[in-house]
């Protein structure tokens, strides 16, 4: 899996890909998921994390975030992945790391992009066969975009609104729906790399901004199109611990369970 390269610009929307070590099933209890969903909230209360859409698998989880302020990403998903895999090792009396390298982040465009990427977190327990349909699967953001609640709100309403084109007078959940069926009816269900491989996804001269703003880190890298003319900016593989300091480890050396594993 491509190596996540962590970059504050101001306003994008991030698409962040994590998974278990080895692809493990260590989230295959529910209970676990749900203690991943309640940090994903704590993180939100304590450093304002703007949160689109979310899954929890039962081996990785998918997460759409808006890059609000620095460290604001970082510091959530520290939270909430060292958290979770502390919780799971102490009730396990298991060592060992929890999470397969670091996470991967890839840009997203807004709009038609965004709106695609969106869909295709809410369609991935319908793609592994586990349920027909997204508001069957409980630890994902389909339902919650469908009816927001007032308590324990994760999903960032405002911002859905804001970032997928949406105007003020119509409701996000009706084209929310609307989009999530067309999907299924098309049968776009299947599995796709861009959104969980690449740096940057969306139109060409979009892809090209982020390069040019990744400066050195992207030179050499070749701006490619898939078959729907949507371009990507392809990661190249990193050799594994090959940029390790204890500096630069998602987690803090304490959480040695997790902070071993870069």
């Amino acid at each position: 899996m491509a190596r996540a390269n962590r970059h504050y610009i101001p306003g994008q929307v991030w698409h962040i890909t994590h998974r278990c070590h080895k692809k493990e099933f260590l989230l295959k209890f529910a209970k676990d998921r749900r203690r991943w969903q309640s940090w994903l909230f704590e993180a939100k209360k304590r450093f304002g994390l703007r949160v689109l859409n979310y899954a929890v698998t039962s081996n990785h989880i998918h997460l759409l975030v808006i890059d609000s302020a620095p460290e604001v990403i970082p510091n959530s998903i520290q939270l909430i992945a060292g958290r979770t895999a502390q919780e799971f090792n102490q009730r396990k009396e298991r060592k060992g790391a929890f999470w397969e390298d670091r996470y991967h982040a890839t840009a997203v465009e807004r709009n038609e992009h965004l709106i695609r990427c969106l869909v295709y977190i809410d369609l991935n327990m319908v793609r592994a066969g586990v349920v027909k349909h997204p508001s069957e699967w409980e630890n994902g953001g389909y339902n919650e975009i469908q009816n927001p609640r007032e308590r324990y709100s994760v999903i960032d309403q405002q911002g859905l609104r804001e970032f997928c084109g949406i105007p003020d007078s119509e409701q996000v959940a009706d084209h929310h729906r609307k989009w999530v069926e067309d999907a299924l009816v098309s049968g776009r269900p299947q599995r796709e790399s861009l959104w969980s491989e690449s740096i940057a996804v969306g139109s060409s001269g979009y892809v090209e901004e982020i390069k040019a703003r990744l400066g050195i880190r992207a030179v050499g890298r070749m701006i490619q199109e898939d078959t729907s003319e949507v371009c990507f900016l392809r990661e190249e593989p990193a050799p594994y611990n090959a940029d390790f300091t204890p500096e630069n480890a998602l987690l803090r050396p304490e959480n040695s369970f997790y902070w071993q594993e870069f």
